[in-house]
């Protein structure tokens, strides 16, 4: 596990396009916390990364958005609104997985559907300092492990 301290939307972004230059096809980066914790601005870090900065939306209301980049398909999943890991399971969620890089919101929500190896990482708001973020770092397998160390 490993922290990362941001003071503003911009450091958010540029932690995740940090991050999102070690990312291939069939990671997956779980993004976790409350509302206006930073997931969004992170994901568009990522997708800034790949130069599809102009496409960030919250796929709420779709549950899933697709981008395809520098070889790559990128799934934005936003699972607030699914009941349960069953209706994951249902829309087929798991088959994105080996077929690009899935960055998923509220992703707590279905980690029981994941595969072995994802990151996961914690939005915490500052409640003294409006604009700071304390991101932990939690990788589950052996993937993230030497990408934590380089970047943080």
């Amino acid at each position: 596990m490993a922290k990362f301290i941001s003071n503003s939307e911009e450091e958010t972004k540029h932690f995740a396009k940090k991050l999102a230059s070690f990312l291939h096809t069939g990671d997956v980066v779980l993004l976790c916390g409350n509302l206006g914790s930073g997931k969004t601005k992170f994901t568009e870090g990522i997708l800034d990364y790949f130069g599809l900065a102009s496409e960030i939306s919250s796929p709420t209301f779709t549950i899933v958005n697709e981008h395809n980049a520098k070889g790559t398909n990128i799934y934005h999943f936003d699972v607030y609104r699914l009941s349960d890991v069953d209706e994951f399971y249902s829309i087929g969620g798991e088959e994105y997985f080996s077929n690009g890089i899935s960055i998923i919101e509220w992703g707590e929500m279905i980690e029981s559907a994941l595969p072995d190896n994802y990151l996961k990482i914690t939005f915490e708001k500052d409640n003294d300092n409006f604009n700071m973020r304390t991101l932990i770092l939690e990788p589950h397998g052996d993937n993230f492990k030497e990408i934590i160390e380089r970047i943080v």
